[in-house]
């Protein structure tokens, strides 16, 4: 026979005051206390709410002023539970409950595979690596792994397959900038000391001479069109839904993309491995000197190399980061929230939203306002 659950623990209003005073953040939901310190510095608006909340008694209810959550938002704070408040709340957690029923009623944009789901059920072991297993949920990998928690997750059982899938962001730039500044520089040498002509690869007849002055011109060309690569690639790639029948493409995916949704505060997999960035880039760079000559090739994917590791720096600085309010980068944290716990099926930009309006997979603005 089942034992019984142990009593959830009793905190006083009082008592949660002193540990917000003490510097940890403790927010209410109805009755129920959730210990948000090592979170809240992650969350768009955590800085302002760590400001805002100094001193008070106890945090406003999570369905109050200023936006209301997702249910995968709800769900996620479950991992934070520490208890319940002892005495009268001001909002009962069932009103709580009603206001935001509404509101996800008036919002049919929402991903239905976002759902709540039982916090303490999971299909996986987490003690275990994950790239073996996920490939054995079959239909119900799709909905796993759009239901994101708060943990690290291991992919190998070697230690050296494992050590590749991690990076610091600090790597990124380490490896990549130096490559930018040198072809930066050697490419705009060739530009002004080489005969480059522009569709020589085509025809001489009507090949058209390229000046210095040309090169912001294609450096930034190959910026804007990296913006396009990270579109493609995470709307088309990385959000594949791969056939529940195939093993092999479930557990792709996952080590792609999947491993980001599932456990996006993983703070070692926010940015690309050099290794297999590397066969990316050099990728791009083959398709580029197949329509343009070498030095206009190498120019383009100089910008689009720079806009690699703004992109990369840019998604970790979106989860680790604290913009301030009202910020480029708060609007894009809290937008790059949004696709993580509630729209998974838009919002595909990182460094930018212009692809996302151009093809009609923008969030809406409504929603974007309810963090």
């Amino acid at each position: 026979m089942a034992s019984a659950p142990p009593p959830p623990a009793l905190f006083s209003a009082a008592e949660v005051q002193r540990r917000c005073a003490a510097g940890a953040c403790w927010v209410r939901r109805g009755a129920r206390l959730y210990d948000l310190t090592g979170f809240v510095r992650r969350h768009p608006g955590g800085e302002q709410l760590l400001r805002a909340r100094a001193g008070r008694d106890v945090s406003a209810d999570l369905d109050g002023p200023p936006h209301r959550h997702s249910d995968n938002a709800r769900r996620w704070l479950e991992q934070y539970y520490v208890g319940e408040l002892r005495g009268p709340t001001q909002d009962s957690q069932e009103n709580g409950t009603v206001t935001y029923a509404n509101a996800q009623d008036a919002n049919s944009d929402v991903d239905p595979r976002c759902k709540p789901v039982d916090f303490e059920k999971d299909l996986v072991d987490w003690q275990k690596p994950l790239l073996w297993q996920v490939g054995h949920l079959g239909e119900k990998y799709d909905e796993w792994v759009h239901q994101p928690v708060d943990r690290p997750l291991r992919l190998f059982h070697s230690d050296f397959l494992e050590a590749c899938t991690k990076t610091s962001w600090y790597i990124v730039l380490a490896v990549w900038s130096p490559l930018v500044m040198y072809l930066t520089w050697f490419y705009f040498r060739s530009l002004t000391r080489d005969n480059v002509r522009l569709f020589s690869s085509f025809t001489t007849e009507y090949a058209i001479p390229m000046s210095k002055y040309v090169f912001p011109f294609f450096f930034c060309f190959g910026l804007l069109l990296w913006t396009a690569v990270e579109y493609v690639l995470h709307r088309f790639l990385f959000h594949m839904k791969p056939p529940a029948s195939n093993s092999y493409l479930i557990m792709l995916h996952f080590l792609i993309h999947g491993q980001h949704h599932k456990s996006p505060y993983d703070g070692s997999r926010l940015v690309f491995p050099p290794l297999p960035a590397s066969l990316m880039i050099f990728s791009t760079y083959v398709i580029l000197r197949i329509f343009l000559p070498e030095t206009l090739a190498g120019i383009v994917f100089t910008g689009g190399l720079l806009g690699y590791i703004t992109y990369d720096m840019m998604h970790y600085y979106l989860h680790y980061g604290s913009p301030s309010k009202g910020t480029y980068l708060y609007r894009m944290k809290a937008y790059h929230v949004k696709h993580h716990f509630e729209h998974q099926k838009s919002g595909f930009g990182i460094s930018s939203k212009i692809w996302d309006i151009f093809f009609h997979t923008l969030i809406p603005e409504t929603s974007e306002k309810e963090q």
